[in-house]
């Protein structure tokens, strides 16, 4: 669970330079996803929350409606960042979402505010994933 080599610093860049975007006034817990599909494009997302809560979304949820939209549904990689000291992991509703558009060996490289990073697969955080192929 180290920074692997393959790691594209310009992915967590990308989450770091959106993170301030996010519409967070009741937690001023703000986070930036960024998502690399396999053409290579990226999509970014942030959190907004609503004071009527649950009902906000989050930043990784975000960026995959911005795929999406954007005509694409293959995730190679993904950063977060979330205001903390130490690298904030996606929720568990957004690792479900991720594995949608993600095999479990997509890497998921989280980011704290400080700068330290960890990195995990998709199927070290979600292991046991409910996905498509459970539907045949």
């Amino acid at each position: 669970m180290s920074l692997p080599t393959s790691v594209r610093p310009s992915l967590l860049d990308e989450a770091a330079k959106i993170q301030d975007k996010a519409y967070a006034p009741y937690s001023n817990f703000r986070v930036g996803a960024a998502i690399r599909t396999t053409s290579g494009a990226i999509y970014t997302g942030v959190n907004v929350e609503n004071a009527a809560y649950p009902e906000g979304t989050c930043a990784e949820a975000g960026a995959i409606a911005a795929m999406v939209l954007g005509g694409e549904t293959e995730i190679a990689e993904v950063a977060v960042i979330g205001d903390s000291d130490e690298p904030v992991p996606p929720c568990g509703g957004c690792r479900q979402k991720i594995r949608e558009f993600a095999g479990p060996e997509v890497q998921v490289s989280m980011m704290s505010r400080t700068g330290k990073v960890l990195t995990m697969t998709v199927g070290e955080l979600l292991p046991g994933a409910f996905t498509p192929d459970h539907m045949d």
